[in-house]
C-alpha cells in the first residue's frame, strides 16, 4: 500500500475504503445477469435440437398451471419468475429447460437442497445429474434441464446445454450464513436442507400441522443429519430477526412438541430417540432426534452462536 495513503487523515482513508466497497458491489451488480438476458442468450437451436414453441414465463401465481403438485416448493423459497423453453429433435423427442429466478442465491441454494440426489457434475454450483435430469444453482438462479425420453444422445445434449447456461450466468452466489453455525464434526453434507417455510420442514421431518416455530421468509433455517461415535442425529437451526422471537419459538416448541422435557430441556421420545432444544441469542437450536442423550447435549453445545 502506498505510503501517501497510509498517512492520509482517518476521514480521507475512510472515504477511500467506502468508495472501494461501493465500486466492488457496483461491479457485482453490473455483471449480474437477468432472466431476460438469460432468455436472449439461450440458443434457439442446439446440437440438432430446436426451440419451435414460444417460451413460457411464469410468476408465483401462474406457476401452479405449469408444475402440478410441486409449485408450493418454489413459492416457499420466494420464487420471482420461471422461464421455460422446450427443445425438440427430428423424432419429436423433447428436452425442457426451466430457469427459476429465486431472487437471492440463498433461496436458489434452498430449492437445490430440497432434492439434491444424483451424481456430482462440475457445473454451476453443486450440480447433480440423475437419469433424465440435470439441475444446479448459480447465483440467484435454479436451473433444471430434463429429457422427456432418456437416451445417450439426449443426455449429452442436456449436459452441454447445462454448460451453456453455466457460462451465461457469470456470477456465483454465497451460501446462507446459517450453515456456518452447524457443528462440523459428523455433519453429513448431503443431508443439509435450507428452508424458511413449515411446508418444507414437514416434508423432510414432520413436526406439526401448525407453524409452531413461527417460520417465515424472515427466518433462516437449516436441517442437517449427523453421524458420530455416539450415533446419529437430526439437528434443526432457526435464525430469527431478534432474540425475543427465538425465545417465543423456543417456548412454543416445548409447549406443542416436547412438553415432557426435563429441566435441561431434554426429553426421551416414544421411538427411543432423544430430543432437546436451547436458545443462543437469535438462534434456536433443536435436536429433533438423537440416538443418545449425550449426543443430543453435545450437538447443542457445539452449535455456534449467531453473530
Amino acid at each position: 500500500m502506498p505510503k501517501a495513503f497510509l498517512f492520509r487523515p482517518p476521514s480521507i482513508r475512510l472515504a477511500f475504503i467506502i468508495a472501494a466497497i461501493l465500486i466492488f458491489f457496483m461491479t457485482l451488480t453490473s455483471h449480474a445477469v437477468t432472466l431476460e438476458e438469460l432468455r436472449a442468450d439461450l440458443p434457439k437451436q442446439f446440437m440438432g435440437w430446436i426451440s419451435r414453441a414460444q417460451d413460457q414465463i411464469y410468476n408465483p401465481q401462474t406457476i401452479f398451471s405449469y408444475i402440478d403438485g410441486g409449485a408450493e416448493v418454489y413459492r416457499a423459497y420466494n420464487m420471482r419468475q420461471c422461464l421455460s423453453r422446450r427443445y425438440t429433435n427430428r423424432d419429436g423427442r423433447a428436452i425442457v429447460i426451466d430457469l427459476f429466478d429465486m431472487g437471492s442465491s440463498h433461496d436458489a441454494f434452498g430449492v437445490f437442497t430440497h432434492d439434491p440426489e444424483g451424481d456430482v457434475i462440475n457445473l454451476g454450483q453443486d450440480a447433480r445429474f440423475r437419469p433424465g435430469w440435470l439441475n444446479f444453482w448459480k447465483d440467484r438462479f435454479f436451473v433444471s434441464i430434463y429429457m422427456e425420453e432418456e437416451s445417450a444422445a439426449a443426455e449429452k445434449v442436456v449436459k452441454e446445454l447445462g454448460k451453456q447456461v453455466d457460462s451465461i450466468i457469470t456470477t456465483r452466489g454465497p451460501r446462507p450464513q446459517i450453515l456456518q453455525q452447524l457443528p462440523p464434526q459428523g455433519l453429513k453434507s448431503d443431508s443439509i436442507r435450507y428452508l424458511h417455510h413449515p411446508i418444507i420442514l414437514n416434508y423432510h421431518f414432520y413436526l406439526s400441522d401448525e407453524n409452531i416455530l413461527n417460520l417465515s421468509l424472515h427466518t433462516d433455517a437449516v436441517l442437517a443429519g449427523y453421524e458420530r461415535d455416539e450415533g446419529q442425529a437430526l439437528l434443526l437451526l432457526v435464525s430469527y430477526p431478534e432474540p425475543e422471537a427465538a425465545q417465543n419459538a423456543h417456548i412454543s416448541f416445548f409447549k406443542h412438541y416436547l412438553p415432557d422435557a426435563d429441566q435441561n430441556g431434554i426429553a426421551f421420545l416414544e421411538n427411543g430417540k432423544w430430543s432437546a432444544a436451547l436458545v443462543k441469542g437469535r438462534l434456536l437450536a433443536i435436536v429433533l432426534e438423537a440416538d443418545s442423550r449425550t449426543l443430543a447435549k453435545n450437538l447443542l453445545k457445539n452449535v455456534r452462536k449467531n453473530p
